[in-house]
């Protein structure tokens, strides 16, 4: 595996300001209700279970961190996921999790 490279503190500051954004239930369930493509703020407050006032101030600190665009359709607002890498990120983490999760559960296994 590629070590990656070394980041000074101030390079370190903006990776955890990223990985902060990342690091709210509610933003994770907006970007992964917008896996499947563009929604309007009616359509992720449903597949959410969010309030409006909530989704819509997650909405602007995903957009402020550069991780969602959105465009506007008459009275309608839509948002998409703007960073192609977003996806693949909560990929790795998730099957990074799923195989420790499986192998601390194995653990837990009735002894045979």
């Amino acid at each position: 595996m590629t070590r990656p490279p070394l980041l000074n503190d101030s390079a370190l500051e903006i990776v955890a300001r990223r990985f902060a954004v990342l690091a709210e239930p509610m933003r994770l369930r907006l970007i992964q209700a917008l896996f499947d493509g563009e929604k309007n703020v009616t359509e992720l407050v449903a597949a959410t279970e969010g309030t409006q006032a909530n989704v819509s101030r997650h909405l602007q600190t995903l957009i402020a961190a550069n991780m969602l665009d959105r465009r506007k359709e008459g009275l309608q607002v839509y948002y998409r996921i703007s960073d192609p890498n977003i996806p693949k990120l909560c990929q790795l983490v998730c099957g990074s999790l799923e195989k420790s999760l499986t192998k601390q559960a194995a653990h837990f296994a009735p002894a045979g």
